[in-house]
């Protein structure tokens, strides 16, 4: 019997998520569906409510929050931001998988709240913090200072990975997407 699964792809900061998760999203037999989360930020030009976020109020946002009608949530800049239940639940009724890209904080909330409903939960990793160091100062958008919180934080969020169902080094993105869609693909036919 084939099931549905709410998929959260965590890992630091420069590991390479968001080029994981495209290559992922393209892989029509995964029946990914990218989850949308829900924030009381204003839009910015080409957002479209639905598509990239749930744009909602403060007051609706914290009457979700005070419903648990989030799976979770965190606030950043003055702005509060989450994941709808409801939208996550409706998706996967539709017999599509979730792809939840996530930070560490929300998706230890997720799994709290998912515990045993479907889920699978990995953990990108570098292929060594230096490679992860290079990624980040490669960039060339961040000053010392910022690339140090980050490599800081990042160091943080490694000591977090046996939390997750799976770890996959992404020492490519093509090589950690196919560790993760045959991990997808697996646990759709058990």
């Amino acid at each position: 019997m084939k099931r549905n699964f709410l998929v959260i792809v965590s890992g630091p900061s420069g590991v390479g998520k968001g080029t994981v998760v495209k290559l992922l999203m393209n892989d029509k037999s995964l029946n990914l569906v990218y989850s949308i989360s829900a924030t009381t930020r204003k839009p910015r030009i080409n957002e479209v409510d639905g598509k990239d976020y749930f744009f909602i109020s403060k007051d609706k946002f914290l009457e979700m929050l005070k419903n648990d009608e989030l799976l979770e949530h965190a606030e950043f800049v003055n702005n509060y931001y989450g994941t709808p239940r409801s939208y996550i639940e409706e998706t996967l009724k539709q017999g599509k998988n979730v792809l939840l890209e996530i930070e560490t904080n929300g998706a230890q909330q997720v799994m709290e709240k998912m515990k045993g409903k479907g889920l699978i939960t990995i953990f990108l990793l570098p292929p060594s913090l230096y490679d992860l160091e290079c990624r980040i100062k490669n960039r060339r958008t961040e000053t010392l200072d910022v690339i140090k919180e980050r490599l800081d934080k990042a160091n943080k969020e490694l000591q977090l990975k046996s939390l997750y169902d799976y770890n996959v080094i992404n020492d490519t993105p093509e090589n950690a997407a196919k560790q993760i869609a045959n991990i997808i693909k697996s646990c759709m036919i058990k």
